[in-house]
């Protein structure tokens, strides 16, 4: 009874052979576990993101079923935990207002409850980032599964990618080429399983930066959800976690500035969504590690694409684990990995992708004959965006990186939808579109509107890009030459507030400068006569975010949640 004299957590609550140990117990014992699971068993949580609200992660339950599996067989006792899951497809005003909140919620469950290490079910594009934030603040041995892409879309006899094939319907519609009741059609075929978009957006970049991290098994990010393989490497995580317990690897051990580098350097082969940008930063300050917004570009910036994955490419995510998933990708451009760093499986990056091959080189490239040279994050700064800003240009078009042209404003988004598509928008090819207020704290929560569709009169006209700018993110489905994340946002006087219809605007996307063409006087009076951002909230959640919420150029995490209070509680509960 009570047996476990070990140093592991669990033992504070269940190896104790008093009152309080009794209560541990007991309480747990009227779910039906027998005395003897409370004998010294490494103690498993299932922190799970399962939610019907979110579609990328309906079938979590079920993974979390082959977790256990494993755990039971390497001698663990699993014990699941829920997680408040964030359906970016769902939530408004946007998941990402709520991927903070998620990270409080996951620390404090590990924290406050007696395990002694966790495995993270998560997938949709905030539920992962989250999770691992939110775990890493603790640092308990860790490990991740994502709930995998669903199944390749289908439309018309040919596959269409989550995500990037609604936006292109969308113009398409908009500019009179489709119409809507072809629209609608494709809407059944888009999403045929559970899982999350199968195109390289936010969740499947992330999924990919959790293998190159060194966090989760080998095909996390590749193997469909819908495919048994999945539930084979759930079973697979629940019997390593319990080595790592007994192995004393915490999370920290593998969250390393190599892993970080190793991350960075493989989202850019991939033409990653460049909300990994923000998540990545974020996490390296939960843990301790230097990373900066310029690490992308200096140690990504020049890394050609190797994955021909929408929005970048052509293919999806379903074609990219038959051609040999991110081993065969990884083993590719082994000569820009650091090879040494340790993963969760026991091996090194190097051992876990020695001798993976390319099985379709149409869809896993080399660096010697990549599918585009430009690929990765670029960072740009100049009068507009003094802290930075981000754009992908693996998704943009060539032409526009060089661009001189003049601005179109729209001061919220409610001003741009109003006024997108009236005729009467004194707009052309040329022009830059600019949308303001949309910044982690003024939207608040930093919405997907970057991307922002171009204007139904020059969709007639043929035009399929333009240069948009903006202080939002934008989907990882997304494309188009899109400059993001611009820092300070104009909610906090962020220069690009200061911007109006008229001013001329140059991208040198070349020489990483980005620049309004007006006098440091006019600024210095326009932004005399711009008032303050004022409020109107008092209370809840986005209350405390919109206090300590950092800019985008900090990884846009709260202020206060930055580093890690460790697993320690030393304080009993009766």
């Amino acid at each position: 009874m009570g047996g476990n004299s070990g140093k592991r957590r669990s033992a504070h609550s269940y190896g104790k052979l008093d009152r309080d140990g009794f209560i541990h117990r007991s309480w747990m014992k009227a779910q039906g576990y027998p005395a003897d699971a409370f004998d010294g068993r490494p103690v498993i949580g299932i922190c799970n993101t399962w939610s019907e609200l979110t579609p990328c992660n309906s079938h979590m339950r079920e993974l979390a079923d082959y977790v256990k599996r494993g755990v039971w067989e390497a001698g663990g006792l699993p014990l699941e935990f829920p997680a408040m899951s964030l359906g970016e497809t769902q939530m408004r005003p946007t998941a990402m207002l709520f991927r903070n909140l998620l990270a409080m919620e996951v620390e404090e469950s590990i924290r406050g409850n007696p395990i002694d290490g966790v495995v993270l079910l998560g997938g949709c594009d905030k539920t992962t980032p989250g999770q691992i934030m939110g775990a890493a603040s603790v640092d308990l041995p860790t490990m991740v599964i994502s709930s995998g892409p669903m199944l390749n879309g289908k439309y018309r006899g040919r596959d269409i990618g989550s995500g990037t094939d609604v936006w292109k319907f969308s113009e398409a519609v908009r500019a009179g080429a489709m119409t809507p009741d072809q629209f609608f059609a494709a809407e059944s075929g888009m999403s045929r399983s559970r899982g999350t978009c199968n195109t390289m957006g936010s969740a499947s970049s992330f999924a990919a930066i959790s293998e190159a991290l060194g966090v989760a098994l080998k095909y996390n990010a590749t193997i469909p959800a819908v495919d048994a393989n999945r539930q084979a490497m759930a079973h697979a995580t629940g019997r390593r976690i319990v080595e790592l317990v007994r192995e004393d690897k915490r999370l920290s051990h593998f969250l390393t500035r190599e892993a970080f580098e190793n991350a960075i350097r493989v989202h850019a082969a991939i033409g990653g969504s460049t909300n990994s940008v923000i998540h990545l930063l974020a996490l390296a300050g939960r843990v301790g590690v230097p990373l900066s917004l310029d690490d992308f570009d200096t140690l990504g910036g020049a890394m050609p694409l190797l994955a021909n994955i929408m929005p970048s490419g052509e293919y999806l995510m379903e074609d990219l684990h038959y051609a040999g998933g991110m081993s065969a990708l990884m083993a590719a451009m082994a000569e820009h990995l650091h090879l040494d760093v340790e993963t969760v499986s026991g091996q090194t990056i190097g051992q876990q992708i020695a001798g993976a091959e390319i099985f379709n080189p149409a869809v896993i490239a080399t660096p010697d004959a990549p599918f585009k040279q430009a690929s990765g994050i670029w960072v740009l700064r100049g009068n507009i965006a003094p802290d930075g800003a981000i754009m992908k240009p693996s998704a943009a078009s060539p032409q526009l990186l060089s661009h001189r042209g003049r601005a179109v404003v729209f001061e919220t988004i409610e001003d741009f939808k109003a006024r997108v598509d009236d005729p009467a928008l004194e707009i052309d090819a040329s022009s830059v579109m600019v949308l303001k207020g949309c910044g982690p704290k003024g939207y608040p929560g930093m919405p997907e509107v970057g991307n922002m569709p171009i204007p139904q009169k020059l969709l007639a006209q043929g035009v399929t890009d333009m240069l948009r700018i903006s202080d939002a993110r934008m989907s990882g489905t997304a494309f188009g030459t899109v400059v993001l994340h611009v820092s300070p946002e104009t909610s906090v006087g962020g220069p690009l507030g200061l911007v109006e219809t008229g001013d001329e605007i140059v991208l040198d996307a070349a020489a990483r400068t980005l620049n309004l063409m007006v006098s440091d006087a006019e600024l210095a009076r326009r932004a005399a006569l711009r008032p303050p951002e004022a409020y109107d909230t008092t209370r809840g959640y986005v209350a405390l975010h919109r206090r300590h919420v950092m800019q985008a150029h900090l990884g846009a995490d709260l202020d206060f949640l930055v580093g890690s209070s460790g697993d320690e509680v030393k304080r009993e509960s009766h």
